[in-house]
């Protein structure tokens, strides 16, 4: 046994550097929540055109899960993992990297994603140049990470370690192959997948990043914060391994369930369902191995506010992941899809798994950090945790309402057999209660947070002049090893399994662990990957549908620029309350030329996927214009500025290059798209003009962006026309007619 002791200290400056960072950015992210949640019951609330409804919506959404629970993540990570290592982090400056890093790249997707700056892929909106940069901060975090681990004083890596580990690993391989892109541009890039392909790396990353961004660093919080807060053991640690693992080789599967009733072939989103109602045992288990940690400290929880934010923190787990697998059972999907069900299913993940978690352990940490005795304030604790608690209750109550109310609307038939609400506005107009009661609800949440903040500044205010740096001693690890609690060999393999010798083993050995877990979730996504991207009959094609035309896909861009996608969906699902109201369903040839696909997952207004040729270009114009003169009740942002913008015809050539590169055939406009697109434009602009619209629209953004509304839809109504020609000898050729019984509002 080796009697040399390493003295050493904690570095717990960039812990508090990561503290203040996730409070400051939480109150941000939640703020720009609070803001789309008044634009929608108040649409003049949208200031177009940088401070809209689907510019702020992914700056909402990128705030709070990267920059909140981000930077909460790796505040509890450093904490934690030095004392459970006994060391320091290997390298100070990778550390201070990486927080400088981080936050760099949160500012730069606050400036860019306001500017319209986005790739239009939910949670990986961040364009190429901030991509790249997440990729070098996080290739930094996992040097000194993993380096920190080999250079450890303590031969068991403990359980919190487990989750760190497959979080790190994880989110590098979502993250590098779902932002595989072409540049067109400093600040513009085509995804490299196209329609069906990138729907199903979208939501193999996007499911996976809840999974392995705010789920799993977040076990590794809870398996460590709150034994520490209770001063109690984790309940069991054979169920932390049955926990663990399940989670790591179960979830990888589970994206495609967001896809149910899609073009994407129907194995995939079953094969994604049946795995996610897997996945509802063992997400359980780790919530009742953290409730039953408390076992014989339930009194602490009565007199302890952090104790009591890490109980509701772990009950939302648990309702989050039992209603995560219920969502995912086809029936209960058809009805949920596209509606708020699912937005309040995610705030109640985010606001109480991840928020409360975050707010118990920022509470525990306090004291430790600052160096002082207590909190400043134990009633003020009280308060933000029950602020917190009802404005919760509020807003997912009401939200739930909300999003049953749609589906149930949608759906609806009178006893004629046609749509009981055909203009899509009703069903919008019945939500409007439902959404002021959000605003109420969030609006608590963030009262609560900032009295939390407040309470934590005046903690600090009582910091010494200067902080102590103690001085922490260890033995370092022996060449060799016993175990002081062998398996008896006697007892057998069996007996050796069930008790967990095996895993003993393996936490000793972090390099192999690490391996393990990269293989598991490797394997399980090449077995759903390699068949959606290697079966040609998964996408079969269609003759009719072609490329965008240079113009059609100029207003493309600017439709992703605005974040449309963000309220309208472009897939028509094989339902007849869909195809009464929109047309013919969706077809997975449709989108082999959409980079990146935009099937969307809300819909605060109609599916847009027939939309081409129903309405004359000067409605569109009008619409985009003031949407309200149009429709009187719609929720619609103005776009006014689009009428008034100069289009970029330089920058179409670029364009059309950067999608020849992945393969789409551009024939002739590979050598002349400006001047096709401006030949369109002026065609466009001059019928405007002869229905009394307004002149001079020729070079200007809304003619772009109508030529691709008008685009949509139109490729498969042609071939259904031609068809009908051939089929009918005296039938007569025509422009395309509105589906029937389709009414977009």
């Amino acid at each position: 046994m080796n009697a040399r002791l390493d003295t050493f200290t904690y570095d717990d400056d960039i812990v508090r550097k990561f503290l203040w960072a996730t409070l400051i950015w939480g109150l941000v992210g939640m703020l720009v929540g609070l803001i789309i949640a008044i634009q929608l019951p108040i649409p003049g609330a949208n200031i177009a055109p940088y401070l809209t409804f689907g510019r702020l919506r992914p700056l909402h959404t990128n705030a709070v899960i990267f920059a909140f629970a981000g930077n909460a993540w790796f505040c509890g990570a450093y904490y934690s993992s030095q004392r459970l290592l006994k060391t320091r982090m290997w390298s100070d400056g990778l550390s201070k990297f990486h927080f400088w890093g981080w936050q760099a790249i949160i500012v730069a997707a606050a400036l860019t994603l306001p500017l319209g700056f986005t790739q239009g892929k939910e949670y990986a909106e961040l364009e190429w140049p901030i991509d790249i940069a997440i990729a070098v901060v996080w290739v930094a975090f996992a040097i000194n990470y993993f380096v920190t681990l080999s250079k450890r004083r303590e031969r068991h890596i403990y359980v919190a370690i487990w989750f760190y580990i497959a979080s790190i690993v994880t989110v590098a391989l979502l993250h590098i192959f779902n932002n595989l892109s072409v540049p067109v541009g400093p600040l513009k890039s085509y995804s490299l997948y196209a329609g069906v392909q990138d729907a199903f790396m979208q939501w193999w990353y996007g499911h996976n990043a809840v999974a392995f961004f705010l789920t799993t660093p977040f076990l590794g919080l809870m398996y460590y914060f709150m034994p520490k807060a209770a001063d109690r053991p984790v309940f069991s640690y054979k169920l932390s391994i049955l926990h663990f693992w399940t989670i790591v080789f179960m979830y990888i599967w589970a994206g495609p369930h967001h896809l149910h009733y899609t073009a994407l072939p129907d194995w995939a989103s079953t094969l994604g369902m049946l795995f996610s109602v897997m996945l509802w045992m063992p997400s359980w288990g780790g919530m009742v191995n953290g409730l039953l940690t408390l076992r014989g400290a339930w009194h602490k929880v009565t007199e302890d506010p952090i104790l009591k934010f890490f109980v509701v923190a772990v009950t939302a787990y648990g309702m989050s992941t039992f209603e995560g697998p219920m969502l995912s059972v086809k029936s209960v999907n058809a009805l949920a899809h596209y509606t708020d069900w699912v937005i309040a299913h995610v705030h109640t993940g985010a606001l109480g798994w991840n928020g409360f978690l975050t707010f118990g352990m920022a509470y525990w940490l306090a004291p430790r950090l600052f160096q002082v005795k207590e909190m400043h304030s134990k009633k003020l604790m009280e308060w933000h945790f029950w602020l917190a608690t009802f404005g919760i209750l509020l807003y997912v109550v009401a939200i739930y309402a909300a999003g049953a109310t749609q589906g149930l609307m949608w759906r609806a038939f009178d006893t004629t057999g046609r749509l009981q609400y055909p203009d899509f506005v009703e069903t919008v107009m019945r939500l409007m209660p439902m959404y002021w009661v959000r605003v109420a609800g969030g609006s608590l949440y963030i009262a609560g947070l900032v009295i939390g903040i407040w309470n934590l500044y005046k903690t600090w205010a009582a910091r010494p002049a200067t902080y102590t740096e103690h001085e922490v001693q260890a033995a370092p690890l022996a060449a060799e090893y016993v175990d002081p609690h062998p398996t008896p060999v006697a007892a057998g393999a069996w007996a050796r399994f069930t008790g967990a010798a095996w895993h003993r083993t393996w936490e000793r050995m972090p390099i192999f662990f690490t391996v393990i877990v990269a293989l598991a979730v490797v394997v399980a996504s090449l077995f759903e990957i390699l068949p959606t991207f290697l079966i040609k009959s998964n996408v079969p094609t269609i003759a009719s549908v072609k490329p965008y035309s240079p113009l059609e896909l100029a207003g493309r861009d600017i439709y992703i620029r605005e974040g449309c996608f963000n309220c309208h969906s472009q897939m028509i699902r094989p339902f007849r309350f869909e195809t009464e109201r929109y047309g013919d369903y969706s077809k997975p040839g449709e989108s082999v030329y959409d980079h990146p696909f935009l099937w969307g997952s809300r819909r605060l207004g109609p599916d847009l996927a027939r939309i081409g040729g129903k309405y004359p270009d000067l409605w569109h114009v009008r619409h985009m214009y003031a949407p309200q003169e149009i429709t009187q009740r719609s929720i619609m942002p103005a776009y006014p500025t689009l009428q008034t913008t100069p289009l970029d015809f330089d920058g179409i050539q670029k364009r059309v290059d950067a999608m020849v590169m992945l393969g789409v055939p551009y024939g002739d406009a590979v050598r002349d798209a400006r001047g096709q697109a401006e030949a369109q434009a002026q065609a466009i602009a001059a019928g405007v003009e002869a229905s009394g619209g307004p002149k001079g629209l020729a070079d200007k953004e809304i003619v772009a962006l109508v030529a691709y509304l008008q685009r949509l839809g139109r490729d498969l109504r042609t071939a259904s026309t031609s068809a009908a020609v051939q089929a009918t000898p005296h039938a007569t050729s025509g422009p395309p007619l509105a589906a029937a019984g389709s009414v977009p509002r």
